[in-house]
């Protein structure tokens, strides 16, 4: 079995909306760190200098937003409504896991542009690839955004999915719906844009908004799906992190490819 990579990491030192703060304690520094936590929390003195080379262990703290690198939005992100079942929306703690490790299939938007795509482009690639997804399989959008991480043209130049495209993979029976580029919906300015040439409502992020009328995750900001050796015959994990009452987590996604 061959395990390929689909996760982008998360860096402090690309361009981020919300930026990415990461503070590095050293050995050394962690030694005193800890020195002075062991004393005030549970009364214990300790010398940092008895340690083996005066050193204990290094320790990361991160500023960043659940939805920085890659992670899959839970159905709580998308609005406070849950027409599909009695209650709120579910947290991504709650999320059932047996979502997120499927047969995959990816479909190639790569040559579309910025925008919003239909159910006609999404069918017009299943019938390239002569495969439709099945119920819970994972669908993985290529649109090469990936290309542009780190830099703020990730944030403003990608694929997005329009209304229909998102209805017809659920009708399907999918339940997550990955992308490599920064939302599934179509950029920021794309959107406004639209919206004001129109006045119409449905245009704005309706892959997100119709995760309040049906339940499903999608997991944004994949990377290297053009390394897949196919579009479909290999499985998908992406796991969220388990963060109580969370919108979203964080996940290192691989494709499994039997060998």
């Amino acid at each position: 079995m061959r395990i390929i990579d689909l996760s982008s990491p998360v860096d402090a030192a690309g361009f981020e909306p919300d930026p990415v703060v990461h503070d590095v304690l050293g050995p050394k520094e962690a030694a005193t760190h800890m020195s002075e936590e062991m004393r005030e929390h549970f009364g214990i003195d300790f010398d940092p200098a008895e340690l083996p080379e005066g050193e204990f262990l290094s320790l990361d703290r991160l500023q960043l937003t659940t939805h920085t690198g890659t992670h899959v939005d839970a159905p709580s992100h998308y609005g406070t409504r849950a027409a599909y079942r009695d209650g709120p929306p579910r947290h991504i703690d709650e999320m059932p896991l047996d979502w997120f490790f499927r047969p995959a299939v990816v479909l190639d938007l790569s040559d579309q542009g910025t925008g919003a795509v239909g159910a006609d482009v999404l069918r017009r690639e299943m019938d390239r690839i002569g495969h439709t997804p099945s119920p819970m399989d994972i669908v993985l959008l290529r649109t090469g955004a990936d290309a542009w991480a780190g830099t703020p043209k990730y944030f403003t130049d990608f694929t997005g999915l329009d209304g229909s495209a998102v209805h017809l993979l659920l009708d399907l029976g999918v339940r997550v719906i990955g992308t490599d580029a920064f939302s599934l919906d179509a950029p920021f300015g794309d959107i406004i844009t639209r919206y004001r040439a129109t006045g119409d409502p449905s245009v704005l992020w309706p892959a997100h908004v119709i995760g309040r009328d049906r339940e499903y995750c999608q997991v944004e900001r994949l990377a290297g799906l053009d390394r897949l050796p196919a579009a479909h015959g290999f499985r998908v994990a992406c796991f969220p992190v388990r963060i109580a009452g969370a919108g979203a987590g964080w996940t290192r996604a691989v494709a499994l490819v039997d060998e």
